[in-house]
């Protein structure tokens, strides 16, 4: 059976990058490969984990590029030289443009740490979406994955996973339970389902 072959973009630490090569071993994505991990930052841990696995990275830093034209471009042309057909973006800390979401319409995915359509946009990543979950007071929050368009979290939506909030809770313990309950669940589950519909095509 043929497999679609994914490639995954980092700025950070990779735990998402991690709990995808975990599933791919387990066999949670059997119908796609990581075939390429793609980080904007130098010296990113996710391209430890990257190496580990058995995986070809590469760094496309940004800033050293000057413009985010030049910097889309060199993405364009590594996941066309790769025949990459799905991407993913664990932990991606870039903006990408709308000429570049057209390329790869259904193609691009993105994790984003709270139930869609709370607490996301843009200025929405990383603590801050759990730091406005807490000062609003829902009781509770998740994560979402969802197909990326020119619009920041504007997407049609893939899979929601629901985390209940604690009394206790902080921004940092919200983010772990997050990450650990729904994100680093429902990422590998519809990483799999969007390359099962491109295979059976």
């Amino acid at each position: 059976m043929s497999r679609a072959r994914i490639a995954v973009l980092v700025s950070g630490g990779g735990t998402n990058l991690q709990a995808l090569i975990d599933a791919e071993k387990k066999g949670i994505i059997k119908s796609g490969k990581i075939e390429l991990v793609i980080s904007n930052k130098e010296g990113a841990y996710a391209l430890v984990r990257a190496a580990k696995a058995n995986i070809p990275s590469v760094v496309v830093p940004k800033k050293a590029l000057g413009s985010a034209e030049i910097f889309e471009e060199k993405l364009i042309q590594l996941i066309d030289e790769n025949k990459i057909d799905v991407i993913v973006l664990a932990g991606f800390m870039v903006i990408l443009s709308e000429s570049f979401t057209k390329r790869y319409p259904k193609r691009i995915i993105n994790v984003h740490p709270s139930l869609i359509p709370s607490f996301c946009g843009e200025g929405f990543y990383g603590l801050r979406v759990h730091e406005a979950a807490l000062e609003y007071g829902v009781k509770v929050t998740g994560a979402t994955v969802h197909f990326v368009n020119e619009i920041p979290d504007g997407g049609e939506i893939i899979m929601q996973k629901a985390v209940s909030i604690r009394e206790d809770d902080t921004p940092e313990t919200l983010q772990k339970r997050v990450m650990r309950l729904a994100e680093w669940k429902i990422l590998p589950q519809s990483v799999e389902k969007v390359c099962a519909d491109i295979v059976s095509k």
